[in-house]
Parts: structure tokens; sequence; C-alpha cells
């Protein structure tokens, strides 16, 4: 079977069928692909999980009230990764290569890029992330930038007829956990042990316990991830309970090796039911 780059799919027959049919354009030309199995990972604009009847999903959604400002920088990394929880919003410090960083602040929704010229969003940086006297934090040429919403979304099930979603096509998780590539690895890794037992076998017990499999674990890293989001960020309607109560929390993780496992461990990322 060919490899085609640069096919758009466009949409989905008779997914309840023995022959699903997934109809695309390649290189100018109408086309169709007749399937045994379709795989949905066509990330959350596809057309994979608009495919399936409203009627047969349930979508929780969850948007928080702020999003992230990130830049990608042509400069060095802090040593270490750094979230930080300030008086004026959340940052974070990661690193893409020992020479390029990767940069956030969380900025308001309806927030602007041309609203942070580079002199304002170093300095905030550098504020949010301890690093008053800019001795720490390297300032470089800015090349990417972009508003990123903070948002939770998992729609269930993920598999209808004999199709089977994964990763952004069926749940999106927001970026504080750093746990979106890890979670759609993870669906791939059980469905892809489905389909070995499918095609050698006949064997359908994976396939059918496909989405329970995956949403099992995906509720637990959605848990994660809206805890770190709502432990790190200040939303717009924090009143001076909430912040002292988050601050509380704050401390406890910094002194209770115990809450440091529970990050950690989520951080790292949980083991898998077969293992």
């Amino acid at each position: 079977m060919p490899v085609l780059f640069e096919a758009e799919a466009t949409r989905l027959d008779g997914l309840t069928a023995d022959r699903p049919v997934i109809h695309f354009r390649h290189e100018g030309r109408a086309q169709t692909l007749d399937c045994d199995i379709v795989a949905g990972c066509d990330g959350f604009h596809g057309v994979c999980r608009a495919a399936i009847p409203a009627g047969a999903l349930t979508i929780y959604d969850r948007e928080f009230p702020y999003g992230w400002l990130g830049i990608l920088s042509e400069s060095p990394p802090l040593t270490e990764m750094t979230y930080a929880n300030h008086d004026r919003g959340f940052a974070l410090a990661s690193r893409r290569s020992p020479h390029v960083s990767r940069l956030y602040v969380q900025c308001s929704l309806d927030d602007d890029v041309a609203n942070w010229p580079d002199a304002r969003l170093w300095d905030e940086l550098h504020v949010r992330l301890g690093d008053p006297g800019k001795n720490e934090l390297k300032e470089g040429r800015i090349v990417q930038r972009g508003i990123t919403p903070c948002r939770s979304f998992v729609s269930a099930p993920m598999r209808y007829g004999r199709m089977l979603l994964a990763g952004d096509a069926c749940h999106i998780v927001p970026p504080t956990g750093a746990k979106g590539l890890n979670l759609a690895v993870a669906d791939v890794r059980v469905l892809s042990r489905a389909l070995i037992g499918f095609f050698k076998s006949g064997d359908a017990a994976g396939l059918e316990s496909y989405s329970d499999t995956c949403l099992r674990r995906i509720w637990k890293v959605v848990r994660y991830s809206t805890y770190m989001t709502t432990l790190l960020h200040r939303p717009p309607d924090q009143t001076p309970f909430d912040r002292e109560i988050q601050l509380a929390e704050l401390n406890y993780v910094l002194g209770s090796r115990a809450a440091q496992t529970v990050i950690a461990e989520n951080y790292v990322g949980l083991p898998m039911e077969d293992e």
C-alpha cells in the first residue's frame, strides 16, 4: 500500500459497516479508500470525530479564563525547567535545545501579541521567574510568538463502529502538565495492540475494550493537568481567600515528600495497565 502525502480527508462513510470508506483529495483529484478499520488520528479539527452522530458522543469541555503567550527565543535556556506562580500570573521557562528556549507567560484570552513588544515580554519574564536583576534568564532574538488558550476537552466513547479515535481527535488537556503528546502516544500503544490481535487472530476484544482502557488513563491525566493549571495560574476572578488557599497548597507541596511524589509520578507518566 503506497503512502500518500498531502492527502486531505474530506468525509467518511459506512463507519458501522464492515468496510468503511474514506473520501479524500490528492493532487487535485477526489479519491476513495475502502478500509477494514479507520484510525481517527486527524486532530481536534479533523473530519473523524465530526463523522460520529452527535447523539453517539458525550462531550466534556472546560475552557480556562486565560491563555499562554508563548515565544521561541534564540537564547540558552535556564538550567532547570521552571514553573512560576507569581502575583502577576503564571510563567514557564522550558527548552527546545541547548541554544533555543521556549518561554510562556499567562495572559488574558482576548490579548493580542501586538500588546507584547520584546522589551515588555522580557521584563515580565524576568519578574515572574524571579530574576529581577536579569542575571539568569538570557534574552535572545524572538523567532516565534503566539497566544494559546488553556482548555480541557474529552469526547467519549473513542470508538464508533469500525473507527477508533486517538490523540487530539478526542481529547485535549491544558499544556501545564505537559501531557498532550504522552497521552496520544498511550492511545496509539493501546490501539496498535488491539489491531495486532484483530488482524493476526480475528480477536476483537482489544478493539471492544479500547475506549474504556484509554479513557481510564485520559481522565487521570485530565485530573492532573487541571490540578497543575489551577495550582499555578491566577484566574481573573480569584478572591483573596482563593489566593491564600493556592499559596497554602504550593507551600504544602514544597514541604511534603508525599505531594512531590504524586506530582512527579504524574509528570513522568503513569504506568500502562498491562505493565
